[in-house]
Protein backbone atom coordinates (compact mmCIF):
# COMPACT_ATOMS: atom_id res chain seq x y z
CA UNK A 1 0.00 0.00 0.00
CA UNK A 2 0.82 3.28 -0.95
CA UNK A 3 2.46 5.56 1.89
CA UNK A 4 0.25 8.64 1.96
CA UNK A 5 0.61 12.49 2.79
CA UNK A 6 -0.82 14.30 5.54
CA UNK A 7 -1.38 17.97 4.96
CA UNK A 8 -2.02 19.78 8.59
CA UNK A 9 -3.07 22.95 9.74
CA UNK A 10 -1.79 23.01 13.14
CA UNK A 11 -0.82 20.42 16.03
CA UNK A 12 -1.16 22.27 19.45
CA UNK A 13 -2.17 21.27 23.19
CA UNK A 14 -5.07 22.93 24.84
CA UNK A 15 -8.27 22.06 26.22
CA UNK A 16 -11.24 20.44 24.80
CA UNK A 17 -13.38 22.90 24.76
CA UNK A 18 -16.65 21.74 23.82
CA UNK A 19 -19.28 18.86 24.28
CA UNK A 20 -18.99 16.12 26.69
CA UNK A 21 -15.07 16.54 27.26
CA UNK A 22 -15.17 20.22 27.87
CA UNK A 23 -11.94 20.86 29.97
CA UNK A 24 -10.32 17.48 29.40
CA UNK A 25 -6.77 17.59 28.35
CA UNK A 26 -5.92 17.12 24.91
CA UNK A 27 -3.84 17.34 21.71
CA UNK A 28 -5.34 19.00 18.77
CA UNK A 29 -4.17 17.95 14.94
CA UNK A 30 -6.47 20.30 12.46
CA UNK A 31 -6.55 19.02 9.13
CA UNK A 32 -6.68 21.42 6.40
CA UNK A 33 -9.14 21.02 3.58
CA UNK A 34 -13.45 20.83 4.06
CA UNK A 35 -15.79 19.38 2.12
CA UNK A 36 -18.98 21.81 3.10
CA UNK A 37 -16.19 25.08 2.63
CA UNK A 38 -13.12 25.89 0.73
CA UNK A 39 -12.11 28.19 3.56
CA UNK A 40 -12.11 31.42 1.37
CA UNK A 41 -13.78 34.19 3.16
CA UNK A 42 -15.15 35.44 -0.70
CA UNK A 43 -16.73 32.03 -1.25
CA UNK A 44 -18.55 31.65 2.26
CA UNK A 45 -21.93 32.56 0.96
CA UNK A 46 -21.98 30.17 -1.82
CA UNK A 47 -20.83 27.52 0.97
CA UNK A 48 -23.27 24.59 2.90
CA UNK A 49 -21.99 25.59 6.07
CA UNK A 50 -21.56 29.41 6.29
CA UNK A 51 -20.91 30.12 10.06
CA UNK A 52 -17.74 27.91 10.70
CA UNK A 53 -15.18 30.05 12.71
CA UNK A 54 -11.93 27.65 12.02
CA UNK A 55 -9.40 28.53 9.75
CA UNK A 56 -8.21 25.56 8.21
CA UNK A 57 -6.30 26.86 5.03
CA UNK A 58 -2.75 26.09 5.02
CA UNK A 59 0.11 24.78 6.96
CA UNK A 60 0.91 27.62 8.53
CA UNK A 61 -0.26 27.15 12.21
CA UNK A 62 2.02 25.53 15.05
CA UNK A 63 3.02 22.01 14.24
CA UNK A 64 1.69 22.93 11.06
CA UNK A 65 3.29 21.18 7.83
CA UNK A 66 2.89 18.12 5.46
CA UNK A 67 3.81 14.67 6.98
CA UNK A 68 5.49 12.56 4.51
CA UNK A 69 3.68 9.29 6.98
CA UNK A 70 1.41 8.11 9.54
CA UNK A 71 4.50 7.27 11.78
CA UNK A 72 5.51 10.46 11.25
CA UNK A 73 2.86 12.69 12.28
CA UNK A 74 2.00 10.53 15.20
CA UNK A 75 5.45 11.23 16.78
CA UNK A 76 4.58 15.08 16.43
CA UNK A 77 1.47 15.16 17.72
CA UNK A 78 2.75 12.49 20.98
CA UNK A 79 5.39 14.70 21.13
CA UNK A 80 2.94 17.82 22.08
CA UNK A 81 1.27 15.79 25.00
CA UNK A 82 2.37 17.25 28.24
CA UNK A 83 3.01 15.01 31.14
CA UNK A 84 3.05 10.85 31.04
CA UNK A 85 -0.88 10.23 31.26
CA UNK A 86 -2.10 8.64 28.18
CA UNK A 87 -2.23 10.94 25.27
CA UNK A 88 -5.90 12.47 24.32
CA UNK A 89 -5.76 13.19 20.62
CA UNK A 90 -8.76 15.25 18.65
CA UNK A 91 -8.86 15.27 15.10
CA UNK A 92 -10.61 18.57 13.59
CA UNK A 93 -10.71 20.32 10.67
CA UNK A 94 -11.88 21.60 8.68
CA UNK A 95 -13.63 17.66 8.03
CA UNK A 96 -10.86 15.16 9.46
CA UNK A 97 -12.65 12.15 7.95
CA UNK A 98 -11.20 13.95 4.27
CA UNK A 99 -7.47 12.57 5.96
CA UNK A 100 -7.59 10.35 9.24
CA UNK A 101 -6.75 6.94 7.97
CA UNK A 102 -6.36 3.36 9.55
CA UNK A 103 -2.55 3.92 9.39
CA UNK A 104 -2.63 6.92 11.48
CA UNK A 105 -5.30 5.44 13.76
CA UNK A 106 -3.27 2.38 14.38
CA UNK A 107 0.32 4.48 14.78
CA UNK A 108 -1.44 6.34 17.61
CA UNK A 109 -3.15 3.34 19.32
CA UNK A 110 0.54 2.27 19.37
CA UNK A 111 1.77 4.82 21.24
CA UNK A 112 -0.98 4.37 23.61
CA UNK A 113 -3.39 7.12 22.63
CA UNK A 114 -6.93 7.79 22.94
CA UNK A 115 -8.22 9.53 19.71
CA UNK A 116 -11.50 11.26 19.05
CA UNK A 117 -12.52 12.96 16.32
CA UNK A 118 -14.90 15.96 15.65
CA UNK A 119 -16.93 15.14 12.19
CA UNK A 120 -19.68 16.97 10.13
CA UNK A 121 -20.87 13.48 9.44
CA UNK A 122 -21.21 13.57 5.57
CA UNK A 123 -18.55 10.44 5.54
CA UNK A 124 -18.03 7.53 7.63
CA UNK A 125 -15.88 7.81 10.46
CA UNK A 126 -12.98 4.55 10.31
CA UNK A 127 -13.08 1.87 12.61
CA UNK A 128 -10.71 2.51 15.37
CA UNK A 129 -11.52 5.55 16.74
CA UNK A 130 -12.48 5.74 20.29
CA UNK A 131 -14.68 8.47 20.34
CA UNK A 132 -16.91 9.80 17.61
CA UNK A 133 -18.78 13.38 17.83
CA UNK A 134 -20.98 14.52 15.06
CA UNK A 135 -21.97 18.09 13.84
CA UNK A 136 -24.40 17.88 11.10
CA UNK A 137 -24.84 21.13 8.72
CA UNK A 138 -28.04 21.55 7.37
CA UNK A 139 -27.93 21.27 3.83
CA UNK A 140 -25.26 18.51 4.19
CA UNK A 141 -26.10 14.90 3.43
CA UNK A 142 -25.61 12.96 6.83
CA UNK A 143 -23.84 9.15 6.52
CA UNK A 144 -22.40 8.70 10.58
CA UNK A 145 -25.39 8.20 12.34
CA UNK A 146 -24.11 6.85 15.35
CA UNK A 147 -21.28 7.67 17.80
CA UNK A 148 -20.52 8.85 21.48
CA UNK A 149 -21.43 12.75 21.28
CA UNK A 150 -23.87 15.03 18.62
CA UNK A 151 -23.56 18.70 18.96
CA UNK A 152 -25.05 21.02 17.18
CA UNK A 153 -24.70 24.36 16.02
CA UNK A 154 -27.77 26.31 16.76
CA UNK A 155 -29.68 27.14 15.32
CA UNK A 156 -30.17 25.65 11.73
CA UNK A 157 -33.72 25.65 11.41
CA UNK A 158 -32.94 23.46 8.74
CA UNK A 159 -32.40 20.84 11.00
CA UNK A 160 -35.10 18.79 12.67
CA UNK A 161 -33.93 17.62 16.21
CA UNK A 162 -36.70 14.94 16.58
CA UNK A 163 -35.17 13.33 13.91
CA UNK A 164 -31.69 13.39 15.77
CA UNK A 165 -32.64 12.76 18.60
CA UNK A 166 -33.50 9.03 17.19
CA UNK A 167 -30.07 8.44 16.41
CA UNK A 168 -27.96 6.41 18.32
CA UNK A 169 -25.85 8.61 20.07
CA UNK A 170 -24.71 8.63 24.18
CA UNK A 171 -24.51 12.23 24.25
CA UNK A 172 -26.55 15.35 22.58
CA UNK A 173 -25.53 19.14 22.40
CA UNK A 174 -27.01 22.59 21.18
CA UNK A 175 -24.20 24.89 20.95
CA UNK A 176 -24.69 28.50 19.91
CA UNK A 177 -23.26 29.57 17.27
CA UNK A 178 -20.46 32.47 17.26
CA UNK A 179 -20.16 36.21 15.78
CA UNK A 180 -22.34 39.03 14.95
CA UNK A 181 -25.70 37.14 16.46
CA UNK A 182 -23.56 35.41 19.26
CA UNK A 183 -25.81 37.08 22.33
CA UNK A 184 -29.28 36.24 20.54
CA UNK A 185 -28.07 32.83 19.74
CA UNK A 186 -27.29 31.85 23.17
CA UNK A 187 -30.18 32.88 24.50
CA UNK A 188 -32.19 31.23 21.89
CA UNK A 189 -30.01 28.26 22.36
CA UNK A 190 -30.82 28.21 26.28
CA UNK A 191 -34.15 28.31 25.48
CA UNK A 192 -34.38 25.17 23.34
CA UNK A 193 -32.41 23.21 25.78
CA UNK A 194 -34.93 24.23 28.21
CA UNK A 195 -38.30 23.25 26.16
CA UNK A 196 -36.10 19.66 24.91
CA UNK A 197 -34.62 18.11 27.80
CA UNK A 198 -33.17 15.81 25.88
CA UNK A 199 -30.61 18.32 24.46
CA UNK A 200 -28.02 19.76 26.97
CA UNK A 201 -26.07 23.05 26.61
CA UNK A 202 -22.58 23.34 25.33
CA UNK A 203 -20.55 26.60 25.52
CA UNK A 204 -17.39 26.95 23.65
CA UNK A 205 -15.00 27.14 26.94
CA UNK A 206 -11.55 27.64 24.80
CA UNK A 207 -13.14 31.07 23.75
CA UNK A 208 -14.46 31.96 27.46
CA UNK A 209 -10.87 31.32 28.43
CA UNK A 210 -9.26 32.66 25.73
CA UNK A 211 -6.87 29.66 24.71
CA UNK A 212 -6.71 27.76 21.12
Amino acid sequence: MRARRYTVKSIFPTLQGEGHNAGRQAVFCRFTGCNLWNGRQADRGRAVCRFCDTDFVGTDGPGGGVYASAADLAKAIVRCWPGSAKPFVVFTGGEPTLQLDSRLVDALHDAGAEIAIETNGTRHVIAGVDWICVSPKAGAPLRQVSGDEIKIAWPQTALDLDDLERLDFRYRFLQPIDGTEAAANARLTLATCQQRPAWDLSLQLHKILGIP
